[in-house]
Order: structure tokens, then sequence, then C-alpha cells
């Protein structure tokens, strides 16, 4: 159901900013598990997909923040991994043409492979025709690709500007990374509030997909500013060039589920229990709260990651 602006109210918006949390947390898990698959960790795809798992934790961040600018306490569920549902992303309305060099993928998780940097390829796939002004849905599963959504994102958040109250639950943890980004964080209500919102869409999809740019370039404004080799690639970009250089690095050997012993199944609980108090910690840190543990935890959930890898277990996170 396509909304225009006047339809467009508070309540579709927020419904939007809790799925794009959903989104983005979604990719933490199946990007670090094919991260951690790869044995040697001076590989470059290993390298490449480390500074975008950071990335998409400042994209958390970041529509963390817009969500709590305009009144919605976002809520950072369990991730699902099965089949090939990527949450809220529909790549069958996107160009067949365009998709059909990732396909097959998959959205369960495992070892970095080709149906696993597929799945990364589509989930960041670029909005090539831009023509077409991206309209506003009620129903957030009817978007083609990221770039879609955070379009219809912004235009409703433009049309609700006058709901923008700055400086509520706001976090940041990465502007040290980003010297060039002028604020990470909303401050602002109303019209400036709504430049701050406009900018941290910016840098979500600048650094995700390119904003439907062919051989684009990230702006320095939006560019990791201390730790990343590639700062002017965009996740797209870096996954194609993770696809592109096969063969893949050496991966892990992966065991049957009914092959694991007791010592497996323990690794698998450690796993789920980090990676539950790791979304505890990130639901206290967006609704204000200020947990001092939050990299400890995350190091140890990327450590139990990397174990569970090295003994032949999936990693499992629910």
């Amino acid at each position: 159901m396509k909304l225009t602006q006047n339809d467009w109210n508070l309540g579709h918006l927020k419904v939007h900013l809790q799925r794009a949390v959903d989104l983005e947390f979604w990719t933490i898990p199946f990007y670090m598990s094919a991260m951690y698959s790869i044995k040697d960790k001076s590989s470059e795809p290993y390298q490449l997909i480390r500074t975008i798992v950071n990335q998409e934790m400042l994209h958390l961040q970041c529509a963390s923040n817009i969500a709590n600018a305009y009144g919605l306490s976002p809520s950072i569920d369990a991730p699902v991994y099965e089949g090939t549902t990527i949450p809220h992303l529909d790549f069958s309305l996107d160009n067949k043409e365009v998709i059909k060099p990732y396909l097959p993928y998959t959205a369960e998780i495992g070892p970095l492979d080709l149906k696993h940097i597929n799945a990364m390829c589509l989930i960041e796939i670029p909005e090539y025709d831009t023509q077409e002004k991206v309209p506003l849905f009620s129903n957030v599963e009817e978007y083609g690709s990221i770039g879609a959504f955070y379009e219809a994102l912004r235009l409703g958040a433009s049309h609700l500007k006058k709901d923008i109250k700055g400086g509520v639950r706001q976090v940041d943890f990465f502007s040290a990374f980003y010297r060039n980004m002028p604020k990470m964080k909303i401050t602002e209500p109303k019209d400036a509030g709504f430049n701050q919102v406009d900018l941290l869409i910016d840098l979500i999809t600048e650094q995700g997909e390119g904003q439907s740019k062919v051989n684009h370039t990230i702006p320095e404004t939006f560019q990791n500013t201390a730790d990343d080799t590639e700062p002017e690639d965009d996740h797209f970009e870096k996954f194609n060039e993770i696809k592109n250089s096969q063969p893949f690095p050496e991966t892990f050997q992966v065991k049957k589920v009914s092959d694991y012993t007791v010592e497996d199944k323990e690794l698998e609980a450690i796993l789920i229990e980090q990676f539950t108090e790791l979304r505890n910690t990130l639901q206290q840190l967006f609704s204000g709260e200020n947990p001092e543990n939050f990299f400890a935890i995350m190091a140890s959930v990327g450590g139990a990651i990397r174990n569970c890898w090295e003994h032949g277990v999936t990693p499992k996170y629910i």
C-alpha cells in the first residue's frame, strides 16, 4: 500500500525506525560469523568484513539515535536467520538482471562462501534506477533495497520534522574514528534536528550501498579516518571485491549438528548467553542508560564466535 506524505504519520515513521534498527542489527552477527570463519585473520577478506562490521555498529547507533529523537526507544530484538529471509527487504522487487549475479544466496548463518557473500552483496546492493521517486509504504516489507528503504524513511522523517526533539538518549561511540563528521548525535529540535537526521541517513547509505552511484566513492565526511585500509569504498564495493577475488580464504570445517559433542554444545550455549548479554547491553545503551562494559561484551561475543568455528560448530545466537 503506497502512502502520500499527507497519509504518513508518526506511527508509520516509528515502525520504519524500528525496522531500520532490526535490519542494521541483523547484519552484525551475519557478517561477523562469516568473518570469524576465516582462518587467516590477516587475509584481505577478513579485514574488509571487519571494517564493515564496525560500520554496521555505527549504523545501528545512527538508526537508534534517530528513533530516540522521534520519541521511539528502539527494541534490540533477537535476529532470526532462516532460509533466504532478510528482514524487510524483498529482492524480487529489484531488477532481475541486477540481482542475477548474486544468486543463489542464503540468509542462514554460515562460513564465508559464495552463497553468503552473495547475500551480503544483495543486502547492500545500490538502487540503480534513481529516476523514479521512491514511494512511501505502510508495509515495510515492500522495499527492494536498503537504499529504497532509507529514502522512504528520509521522506517520512522530513514530513514529521516538527516531532524531533534534540538530545534525547543520544549515543556516540564512534566520533574518534570519523574526524570529518560534524556530529553523530541529534542535538537540535525540529528543522535543525532534521538536518542532523538527514546527515546520519546520508552516513548510513553512503557507507552501505553508495546512494545509487556506480563506481561510488564515499565522501570524505563519511570516511573512517582511523583504521580502515579502504575508507573510500562502500560496503557493496568491498563485498564485491571479496566475491570477485575467489578462491575465498580457507575457512574452518563445519560439523553436522548431529555430530556435536557435549563440549560443542557448551560452546554453542556460551555464545548464546554472551550474545543475549550484548543485546541487553545495547538495549540499555539506547534506552538512556550507561553500561560500562559494552566493548568488553562485544569482544567476548567475537571470541565466542571464533571459538565455535575452531571446533567445527556453526555459531548460533538464540
